[in-house]
């Protein structure tokens, strides 16, 4: 039986391939997703991908992989800077036992400085940035391989 990831993109990540093509690349949304789901059958994995603008609904999903042990996959886009109810949402998922691993297309850290930090990132398993679509695939292979408690290094 293969696990379930959730793969969740937050706000004006369904303009990707248009919006400013310079920072997130010429991929839609959509050819990600599409990326995503090929990784994910190769990998042994089973993804549902979603994007949503709305902080709520977002939420809602975090709270729906929590309750269903499932992993995720998260760009939390605009969200990652401000909402805590976001970031909250993602402590409750981990504190439940999923694993969840951040992923930016473009790399906050050499951005704006509102842009260096996350809200989501005090609970994440693992930040991948800075890879456009690549970013995702990486969290993928990261949840196929053994758990992250498995290697967790406590000497810093």
């Amino acid at each position: 039986m293969s696990r379930h990831v959730l793969v969740l993109s937050g706000p004006n990540l369904a303009a990707l391939g248009s919006r400013e093509p310079e920072i997130y690349g010429t991929l839609t949304l959509a050819d990600i997703h599409d990326q995503v789901s090929a990784a994910a059958a190769d990998l042994g994995l089973t993804v549902d991908c979603r994007q949503t603008d709305d902080e709520a609904e977002l939420v809602g999903w975090l709270h729906e992989a929590a309750r269903a042990s499932w992993d995720v996959v998260l760009n939390p886009a605009a969200f990652t800077h401000y909402s805590y109810a976001v970031g909250d949402a993602c402590a409750h998922l981990v504190g439940c036992g999923s694993r969840l691993v951040e992923v930016h297309l473009s790399n906050p850290a050499a951005r704006e400085s509102f842009r260096h930090t996350s809200v989501v990132g005090r609970s994440a398993t693992g930040t991948v940035a800075g890879f456009g679509a690549g970013s995702y695939l990486l969290a993928l292979r990261a949840l196929a391989g053994p758990s992250a408690a498995a290697n967790r290094d406590d000497r810093g």
